[in-house]
């Protein structure tokens, strides 16, 4: 049986592709990068620079890939990152306001709005 019975589809991230976002623990503690993507299911956001991990590659003449070490980047926790505000510049948490109609993302800190 399935430990976790909830339905995965209702998960919601704090974070969007684009977003500028700080690593606040781990081995990268204090990197800064641009998130590329969001998987829902397992809570996990894919960012340019942060946990970058060597792998091993195999040649293989046929498919025409070349052998040798390449360094790619591996999703990290979502819970492991905060946004960073484009007008302060500081990790930040996130408050959610209807302004005009629409519901946009604000700084907790300087009270600016995130979403472009």
């Amino acid at each position: 049986m399935a430990k976790n019975t909830r339905s995965l589809a209702n998960k919601k991230l704090h974070t969007k592709v684009g977003d500028r976002v700080i690593v606040i623990s781990g081995k990268d503690k204090g990197k800064q990068g641009n998130v590329k993507e969001v998987n829902l299911t397992n809570g996990t956001v894919l960012v340019d620079g942060v946990n970058v991990v060597t792998k091993a590659q195999k040649a293989n003449p046929i498919a025409g890939v070349q052998g040798g070490l390449n360094k790619i980047a591996r999703p990290v926790n979502a819970s492991k990152v905060m946004i960073c505000c484009p007008s302060c510049e500081k990790a930040t948490r996130v408050k959610k306001e209807i302004k005009d109609g629409k519901k946009v993302r604000i700084c907790s800190k300087c009270g600016e709005i995130i979403d472009v």
